[in-house]
């Protein structure tokens, strides 16, 4: 999948072929009183992940570049709840990620569920505001730091009640399975390219992504998962799918009016894409376990380079370094 055109090919392809392995949750399952963060939930699947979380009780705090006020009443309007908070955060900027959690750390007592869903795909390469290549920065190295605060600051935090375990969700891609190796030597090194090549970067920072959720998994949950009990965090992964969405608003001018045709006539509706994210979010069997990875609704393994524990600490030891170097 290093062209467009075979992306296209294999997402029409999955969307007809995949199996689903779980069960939707059912539509009156709550999660009343839940703190729920959203990244990326002005437009697309975060967005409708914001408006089920909300119908169902959560409180949703939406957080999104520039705060788009209008996207917190149209989930309010939609969910049929106030329980909507809009929350401004640019995560090309680690300044702007740290910012974040030092107002969630003045203002909220908790996160219950943490799902980390904004993505992007330049139409030619950027970099963030560290410097580094900006699919990296958004879709791996600001998620590190927002989990590192949430958890260093005390918001994410193991519960001893039954039910209770803390999630964190994070929306990836199976592109990851077609990146190559990672680089450790360039990791995050910005290199210029173009919208045709953009999909071979995409898919390197989001094998990075699952990498680094596998590794979270372990991290955070240091017992086997034969010890016996709920772990001590829920850390999940998934890739929703085709989804009809504003992630290819910057194609060029003359490819954008065919994606857009294929996307609606074979994509599935941000609706329809948010089902998986709500299951690991809000099911008793996703908060029982750890490191499930979901294509759709198919439950199966990353990659074997993702799942490796030894590129997984290698990860965490060169990405902390970079944490480190830009902590205000």
């Amino acid at each position: 999948m290093r062209s467009i055109g075979s992306a296209v090919r294999a997402a029409i392809g999955d969307r007809r072929s995949v199996q689903a392995t779980v069960d939707p949750v059912p539509d009156d399952l709550r999660m009343d009183g839940k703190v729920c963060l959203v990244t990326g939930a002005n437009s697309g699947l975060g967005k409708a992940v914001a408006i089920d979380l909300a119908r169902r009780g959560g409180h949703v705090l939406m957080a999104c570049r520039g705060g788009h006020p209008h996207a917190g009443v149209e989930v309010r309007r939609a969910s049929g709840s106030d329980e909507v908070r809009m929350l401004k955060v640019d995560l090309a900027d680690l300044s702007s990620v740290h910012r974040l959690c030092d107002g969630l750390r003045r203002e909220v007592p908790r996160i219950d569920v943490a799902v980390l869903n904004a993505g992007l795909m330049p139409r030619r390469a950027s970099r963030s505001a560290q410097g580094y290549e900006l699919m990296f920065a958004v879709h791996f190295l600001a998620n590190r730091v927002l989990v590192d605060r949430l958890l260093g600051d005390g918001l994410l935090r193991p519960s001893r009640m039954p039910g209770e375990t803390p999630r964190i969700v994070v929306v990836s891609s199976e592109t990851h399975r077609t990146a190559d190796a990672i680089d450790f030597d360039r990791l995050g090194t910005f290199a210029p390219y173009r919208f045709r090549d953009g999909l071979k970067f995409y898919g390197e920072s989001k094998l990075a992504q699952c990498t680094y959720v596998c590794e979270l998994s372990r991290r955070l949950n240091p017992l086997p998962a034969d010890a016996g009990g709920a772990p001590r965090f829920a850390v999940h992964a998934l890739c929703p799918g085709p989804i009809d969405s504003g992630i290819a608003r910057q194609a060029p001018l003359l490819l954008k009016p065919l994606l857009a045709c294929v996307m609606k006539a074979f994509f599935a509706s941000p609706a329809q894409a948010a089902v998986p994210v709500v299951y690991l979010c809000c099911s008793e069997a996703a908060g029982e376990r750890t490191g499930i990875y979901l294509h759709m609704m198919s439950e199966k393994e990353v990659s074997g380079t993702a799942g490796d524990a030894r590129t997984g600490a290698l990860l965490w030891s060169k990405s902390a370094a970079m944490v480190a170097k830009h902590a205000p």
